[in-house]
């Protein structure tokens, strides 16, 4: 990792900023971006104390806008030269879509969702990483070396009642990961996704999956630093060959050699397809 360039979505807090602080502990100069403006002294604060402050810059952006998706590649590339490793980890999550109600069994359905919850999720959970995408992967391309790093989710969760648009979101990343690997293939770009694979301690799923305790129901939470190890290894040289996979966190086993735990955790992105149904079953 060392001199690597990455820029890290939703990088301020969460997944994001154990991820990009895992990046910048490996080597590389990092690129946070996050959208609230209290938490770049945090995570300057952070970097300062693992003695990585000059590896990680912060930056706020609002990744919605087209025009800020131009701006942080531009100026990610002013100040450390090129991006070599892009993960889309910004996301809104159905804590968002609906805080109040989301953990309860009256949720919203699909016809109860305002436009403007609909709009911001989409355009920060989908559009943004595929901007982001396009804008970076020409240069990664030239280059005959890259990394594009998607955080989706668990195919059960998006297709979740009362998750709408967020499980409709991640369903769009997840199918765009397995069509962009496929068009990269043989380039050096690679294209995998890297999630939780289970409840992570954020705040918002934390209080989710403490309320699923009371209930009874299993309650595992990811903590946000499991996903330094699978992220590492897919933006390694050694992963050169990787592409088009998702690998759960919680599926990986740290103790084994990374291409071995790899071989556990990986299953291909995408979707798998079952037999069609018999025409009188339909």
């Amino acid at each position: 990792m060392q001199d690597r360039v990455a820029l890290v979505t939703g990088g301020l807090r969460g997944l994001g900023r154990a991820m990009s602080l895992g990046l910048a502990r490996a080597g590389c100069r990092v690129a946070a971006i996050g959208h609230i403006e209290g938490d770049v002294a945090d995570m300057a604060e952070a970097a300062d104390a693992l003695q990585i402050g000059a590896l990680v810059w912060p930056l706020v952006a609002d990744l919605r806008e087209p025009q800020e998706c131009d701006r942080v590649v531009d100026e990610t590339r002013e100040r450390f030269g090129r991006i070599d490793i892009l993960v889309n980890n910004a996301g809104l999550t159905f804590t968002y879509i609906d805080p109040e109600r989301y953990r309860r069994e009256a949720l919203q359905r699909f016809w109860q969702v305002s436009d403007d919850i609909v709009d911001n999720v989409i355009a920060t959970n989908y559009l943004a990483a595929d901007r982001l995408g396009r804008r970076v992967a020409p240069a990664m391309v030239a280059e005959g070396w890259g990394r594009i790093v998607n955080v989706t989710t668990k195919l059960d969760t998006m297709n979740r009642l009362g998750t709408h648009p967020y499980g409709a979101s991640k369903a769009a990343l997840e199918m765009a990961t397995e069509v962009w690997a496929k068009e990269a293939e043989g380039t050096g770009l690679t294209i995998n996704i890297v999630n939780p694979g289970a409840g992570a301690n954020t705040p918002g799923m934390a209080d989710e999956m403490r309320a699923a305790s009371r209930e009874g129901r299993a309650a595992r939470l990811v903590e946000p630093d499991d996903m330094v190890p699978p992220l590492l290894y897919v933006v390694s040289r050694e992963a050169d060959r990787i592409n088009g996979y998702r690998f759960d966190a919680n599926a990986w086993d740290a103790s084994l050699p990374p291409a071995d735990a790899a071989r556990h955790a990986g299953r291909p992105a995408g979707f798998v397809l079952h037999p069609v149904e018999p025409a009188d079953r339909i």
